[in-house]
């Protein structure tokens, strides 16, 4: 029995394994470069690239021909090459086939540009399948993919599902009730996604016993989403990512520390409280600047141990709210607020203030009408100082994410 490649309920679309195979084997012309809101057309394109050897560059769907034109110099993007015929592709040799020619193989794909014009960065086969995990153990895999395809933490999901021919299921754009309603009749057994994706199926509804692991990367995990969704998931195991579209993914956590080990001991440093990569894992780009040997992240992580080096994740950099000489972590009081009573989410950002420089400012997504800001600010001041408690609450419907799936600060 041919086996589901995949799913997507809104578009009411299924492709199998063979399926792909005949379309890779029709293929005539080659672009490298792939723009596309179509998940499959993004994933078809990518096989076929790397069965050729040739490189591929992942455009957003959703670019402006002003970013295009920055980013490639060009907005002609259409015109494609012709190929030898790819042949025959069956399951039998399949990976054979798929990793004949990955040694020439490579794919551009650019950052979510949140503090500026994306960066263009590239990686080799090696460098992008780095903690894909294959074995017999794996065959019965179902992902639910809530990803964009075109970034980094997509491909990490897609390479994991294809090298072990497991199937994806599209849950990126889905509300909560159909999000469940995959999970439980696909049978889905690992989701990787970000916080904020995993806050919207917040509070559970239902109970997905199929699903074993949580994966979660791109913001800080709080302990309160995942209180909630061991109700949703409980026979999941949790465990946290660090991956950028600069380095790839590098290294996995138990709970929320990261402990590295011997293999990366000395490709993984902290300096004045900044995680820096060793510039050898980077892949290439003339965009991203190094600091000697060393690529400053921008994340800020508070050392557990020195030896082996343990941390744990504390804010972006550039997220930190300077109040009047005091710095105020976003994703604490996030945290904070989402402890409270019926808040279902929340983003903390600053707003300019002629006499303290910022003030902090929180949109808040709240259970029902009767939540009042005299409630959570009540509830905050058991929790937090009073120079990071919100001087601002806005109440909306839902917060915006980015291209990659994280909560917006903008």
């Amino acid at each position: 029995m041919d086996k589901l490649f995949y799913a997507d309920s809104s578009a009411k679309r299924e492709i199998l394994y063979g399926e792909l195979f005949d379309d890779l084997g029709r293929a005539r012309h080659y672009s490298p470069y792939c723009k596309s809101g179509d998940f499959y057309e993004v994933f078809k394109r990518i096989v076929l690239s790397l069965l050729l050897g040739r490189e591929i560059i992942l455009l957003d769907s959703d670019f402006t021909d002003e970013e295009m034109g920055r980013l490639l110099g060009t907005l002609d993007i259409t015109e494609a090459e012709e190929i030898e015929v790819v042949g025959s592709i069956t399951e039998e040799n399949f990976l054979t086939r798929l990793l004949a020619k990955a040694g020439s193989w490579s794919i551009t794909l650019f950052t979510s540009g949140t503090t500026g014009l994306p960066k263009r960065v590239s990686h080799g086969f090696a460098s992008i399948s780095r903690q894909v995990r294959r074995g017999d153990q794996h065959a019965g895999d179902v992902w639910g993919f809530a990803y964009n395809p075109t970034h980094m933490a997509g491909l990490q999901v897609f390479f994991q599902a294809l090298m072990n021919r497991n199937s994806l299921i599209r849950l990126f754009g889905l509300d909560q009730k159909a999000i469940v309603r995959e999970i439980r009749e696909r049978g889905i057994t690992h989701i990787s996604a970000t916080p904020t994706f995993y806050r919207l199926l917040l509070p559970p509804t239902a109970v997905c016993d199929s699903v074993r692991r949580l994966t979660s990367g791109g913001e800080k995990f709080d302990g309160p989403t995942w209180r909630q969704l061991e109700g949703l998931f409980p026979n999941a195991r949790l465990t946290n990512v660090y991956a950028s579209t600069e380095v790839g993914t590098l290294f996995a956590s138990k709970g929320n520390e990261f402990v590295i080990g011997e293999e990366m001991a000395d490709k993984v440093c902290v300096r004045d409280g900044e995680l820096l990569i060793h510039k050898s894992l980077l892949g290439r780009s003339e965009t991203v600047k190094v600091d000697g040997d060393w690529y400053h992240t921008g994340d800020l992580v508070e050392i557990v141990t020195e030896d082996p080096l343990s941390f744990h994740f504390v804010s972006r950099k550039n997220e930190m709210i300077n109040v009047g000489g005091y710095k105020v972590n976003p994703t604490e009081v996030e945290e904070c607020l989402r402890a409270c009573e019926d808040v279902m989410d929340a983003k903390v950002y600053g707003k300019a203030s002629r006499v303290m420089g910022n003030i902090v400012v929180c949109d808040v997504v709240r259970a029902h009408a009767e939540v009042s800001e005299r409630r959570i600010r009540e509830e905050l001041r058991g929790r937090l100082q009073e120079f990071k408690i919100p001087r601002v609450i806005k109440f909306v419907e839902h917060l915006g994410v980015t291209r990659t799936g994280k909560l917006s600060r903008q």
